[in-house]
């Protein structure tokens, strides 16, 4: 790893890694167990196993997790969209993964905000008319918008094309209201860190120009890699889980030469997770109507903000330094909202989001469950637990007795294990249990230690209050340099 801003190489970080597997090209997709043989399961269990009514239909009884936002959720969706777009691959066909391009680059570096920077994407930043601040801060509606639209919501949207479009660097971030609303955040967190730079420097040192551009987007990737690091995956993963990796390093997720790559593993099964925590229906201001998350309301993306009723106010679905009720997300478990099995947006082929989870697992060749928790060196007495849980669950819709898809063995072990806080000590449904824990937590953290730009990389000894902007969680960060007042 090349010296950084002084930096010595940060030897050792791979020492722990018993596996080095990667993709075959730059921004491809890899494996972290090869070698391990596919499950075949029949379609037909599959889509017995998803669909609406089926044994993952939660309908209408749902429980909500004690300790992870809903925030968290859509934050999830973010990252997501930070590091993996698959235009190529189909249902319908056998994909190997070393042939999937990945459009979107495989660190942690939000160019789903930045895109390419002020030159090569200045559709995204202001003009020349602010001079101050020209080529510097990104755009939003209230600059003005070419698109038709009530006044008082252009200071809650995205910056928009005439037909309505959003000009931003990832289009999926204008699919629902609410991860739409969570671009616009990120966006004002840079639009703000530019502000206190300006005004107070860095080190006593004024910035204007490209070098505030520059120092103001390091700070957001900065705050945003450690928010991700000390909030959200001990939310998601277990703060055992995250310490370990901390002070053990890393033991599956070892690219060969330090180059970070998406493994399939994560983005096609344990990264999926969050399809079960979406609640059904939800409520984003103080004195609002909850409104299902797949209605008319958040539901239907890719147009101008119309609604005042879907303005986030993240002090509704994070944490805070206010102190409000936040609504959580719903618990970890096999179950999904209705909503979600039959996707109206679908016109043709499958709609149930779980069988098409289910489906792509095949088209990759994943092993069963079973087969990625042994080679993990999971105990055959845990195994079999989870195991059983998951046949004795999909029955008699769906045989499983051939294997369990890894995407429904790691839904299951949250159910029946769950998150490890201590050592030792598992909370059942608050988040993902070991197997899925210990690739979602290696991935993200390793794409972040692997970046020479990234604060991991960097910087060990970095506090987010350093620099003086500050923000610690992701409710801190959502709500940095937001508008005073929400409808």
């Amino acid at each position: 790893m090349a010296n950084h801003h002084g930096m010595n190489d940060l030897e050792g970080i791979d020492a722990f890694c018993h596996y080095g597997h990667e993709a075959e090209d730059e921004d491809r997709f890899g494996r972290l167990f090869g070698g391990l043989p596919p499950l075949n399961t029949r379609s037909k269990e599959l889509e017995a196993l998803g669909a609406q009514d089926g044994p993952m239909d939660g309908g209408e009884d749902f429980d909500r997790t004690d300790t992870v936002s809903a925030g968290q959720i859509f934050f999830g969706q973010f990252i997501d969209h930070d590091i993996t777009l698959d235009t190529t691959t189909s249902l319908a066909s056998v994909a190997d993964e070393s042939e999937v391009p990945n459009v979107r680059t495989p660190t942690l570096d939000l160019d789903n905000i930045y895109g390419m920077g002020p030159e090569a994407s200045p559709f995204l930043y202001r003009s020349g008319r602010d001079r101050d601040f020209a080529e510097i801060k990104l755009l939003t509606a209230e600059d003005g918008t070419a698109a038709e639209q009530d006044e008082d919501l252009r200071e809650h949207d995205l910056w928009r094309s005439p037909d309505g479009t959003a000009v931003i660097g990832d289009p999926r971030n204008d699919e629902n209201r609410v991860i739409s609303q969570l671009q616009l955040a990120m966006i004002r967190f840079h639009n703000a860190t530019v502000d206190y730079l300006y005004e107070n420097g860095l080190e006593g040192e004024e910035l204007e120009g490209a070098e505030l551009f520059e120092e103001a987007r390091r700070l957001v990737r900065w705050h945003y890699q450690y928010v991700i690091v000390e909030n959200y995956l001990p939310k998601i993963c277990g703060k055992a889980v995250v310490d370990r990796i901390k002070g053990q390093g890393r033991e599956f997720y070892c690219p060969r030469g330090g180059e970070p790559y998406i493994p399939i593993e994560f983005s096609v099964a344990a990264y999926r997770f969050g399809h079960s925590m979406m609640p059904e229906r939800i409520q984003v201001q103080t004195s609002g109507t909850a409104y299902e998350l797949f209605g008319r309301t958040f539901g239907i993306g890719f147009r101008p903000l119309g609604d005042e009723n879907a303005v986030v106010d993240w002090h509704e679905l994070t944490e805070t330094d206010e102190d409000r009720h936040v609504q959580n997300a719903e618990e970890l478990d096999t179950k999904l909202a209705t909503d979600l099995l039959d996707l109206r947006f679908i016109r043709e082929g499958e709609s149930s989001l779980a069988t098409r989870n289910l489906l792509r697992g095949q088209t990759f060749l994943l092993p069963s469950g079973e087969e990625v928790a042994r080679r993990m060196g999971r105990p055959d007495s845990e195994i079999d637990r989870v195991a059983d849980e998951a046949r004795d669950m999909a029955e008699p819709a769906a045989d499983l007795s051939g294997g369990i898809p890894l995407w429904f063995y790691i839904l299951t072990e949250a159910e029946e294990l769950g998150r490890e806080d201590a050592p030792g000590e598992f909370e059942d449904g608050e988040g993902l249990g070991p197997v899925g824990a210990q690739i979602v937590a290696e991935t993200l953290y390793g794409l972040i230690e692997l970046d020479d730009r990234s604060y991991l990389s960097t910087n060990r000894n970095w506090d987010p209050e350093d620099d003086g902007v500050g923000p610690r969680t992701l409710g801190q960060m959502l709500t940095y340099g937001q508008p005073d007042t929400i409808p």
